[in-house]
């Protein structure tokens, strides 16, 4: 198949790889530092399961350069995600599957707005990977998980056998029975993580140990959770005391993404997550008490990351 991989980073760099290594014809649109070591040096992976480097990459930095191609997998920041589908047109055919793997809930619909639902599924990934420079990604746990399905959870042909071409490179592949209650299933556990991880900054392993902030995370989880069932999305009843058991497994250094953009004041998905689910309670009317403090005390710093205001400026003091 041919796939064009939209954004070379920890998820999308890592899955084109394996992709390409299996001999699937792969092409990545990156752009910047990232887009010139690919074309120059390569893409490096070390990896748990396997060190590799994929060398030479197929890399562009527009879509028209590739044309129609079978499968796009969208690993952009979900606040990329609307931007990205403008880009992404020249890419789609009649056949073509859009998947997204945006930790959020809302970027197949954004997709969808502008390449048509008919082309659009739903997706999420699990990894534990993070970029060492560019085009350098290290995956340090997990054994990488890819769940897709229809909107309306069909089974197709087309996602059977996209299905079966990730497992042949090594990635394991599901088609749920409900693919909006798995996409939420892991909003509860990475909006409720990150949440908690970016205000305490705290790793995992504390996080989960001392009382307070374990009980913040399990009341992070519990706001979605009834805010999930505002929206008729038909989470298990024991998500919560599942999600805890699973992060007690994390290696205790464990962080999330958005955790580390805002401790290193780089741009969030912050929007996507702990706002996300602000506008979501508002909009059911949820109590969502939590969420809203997380997202209100992280909103200067994300601000500030965006260059919309300035913390360090004249007038300002820090203590």
């Amino acid at each position: 198949m041919r796939f064009a991989i939209f954004g070379a980073g920890a998820v999308g760099g890592y899955f084109g790889a394996r992709l390409a290594q299996a001999g699937e014809h792969v092409v990545f649109i990156a752009r910047g530092d990232t887009l010139r070591v690919l074309r120059s040096e390569g893409l490096r992976l070390d990896s748990v399961n396997g060190d590799f480097l994929l060398s030479p990459v197929n890399a562009v930095d527009d879509a028209a350069q590739i044309g129609v191609v079978d499968v796009v997998l969208v690993a952009v920041k979900t606040c990329q995600v609307p931007e990205a589908a403008g880009a992404i047109r020249p890419l789609v055919g009649k056949n073509t599957i859009v998947l997204p793997l945006q930790n959020g809930v809302e970027a197949a619909t954004q997709l969808a707005e502008v390449l048509g639902s008919e082309h659009v599924c739903c997706g999420l990934a699990k990894i534990f990977s993070f970029l060492a420079g560019p085009g350098h990604i290290r995956h340090t746990g997990i054994d990488p998980y890819i769940a897709l399905g229809e909107s309306d959870n069909r089974r197709t042909d087309r996602l059977d056998k996209l299905r079966q071409v990730l497992q042949n490179a090594g990635i394991k592949a599901e088609i749920p029975s409900d693919i909006m209650a798995a996409l939420w299933q892991k909003f509860l556990f990475v909006v409720s993580w990150g949440g908690i991880g970016a205000v305490s900054r705290a790793p995992i392993g504390v996080i989960r140990t001392l009382p307070q902030t374990r009980r913040l995370l399990e009341q992070a989880m519990q706001e979605i959770f009834n805010l999930a069932r505002a929206r008729y999305v038909n989470l298990p009843e024991d998500i919560v005391a599942g999600s805890m058991a699973f992060i007690d497994t994390l290696p205790p250094a464990g962080t999330t993404s958005m955790q580390r953009d805002i401790a290193e004041g780089r741009p969030s998905e912050i929007d996507a997550w702990n706002g996300a689910v602000v506008r979501f309670g508002d909009e059911a009317g949820v109590d969502v008490t939590l969420h809203r403090f997380i997202y209100d005390s992280l909103l200067p710093l994300e601000l500030n990351a965006r260059g919309e205001i300035s913390l360090f400026g004249s007038g300002f003091n820090i203590f």
